[in-house]
């Protein structure tokens, strides 16, 4: 089997969280958030923070190849950022995650060639 092949049969995970912060503090924390994953290595697999238009509302999508690589990525550092992130929320995140079953990449010039 090819290597593309086997490519395509393994699953990303994404670590999906919703929160809110409270009156603008946004900023703040998608610099914390920003410091953060980029302490991430091993299995690390993209990121994006979504922030709710006029408001202080966000989605953070982390990708991670194993969900186990998220747990090796906890470090010193990383837990210091979030202690500085946590009084930004006005309540505690909702958070879970869940498996990459459709992954489309967009269009682009490149692919015309």
């Amino acid at each position: 089997m090819s290597q593309e092949f086997l490519d395509c049969l393994q699953h990303k995970y994404a670590y999906v969280a919703l929160g809110e912060f409270k009156p603008g503090k946004f900023s703040e924390a998608q610099r914390l958030y920003e410091k953060a994953v980029s302490t991430y290595k091993d299995g690390f697999k993209g990121a994006f923070l979504l922030q709710k238009p006029g408001t202080d509302q966000g989605i953070a999508v982390i990708m991670w190849e194993k969900i186990e690589d998220m747990e090796s990525n906890d470090n010193a550092m990383y837990q210091k950022i979030l202690e500085e992130m946590t009084p930004l929320f006005i309540k505690p995140p909702v958070t879970d995650f869940y498996e990459v079953c459709s992954e489309i990449v967009g269009y682009s010039q490149e692919s015309k060639s």
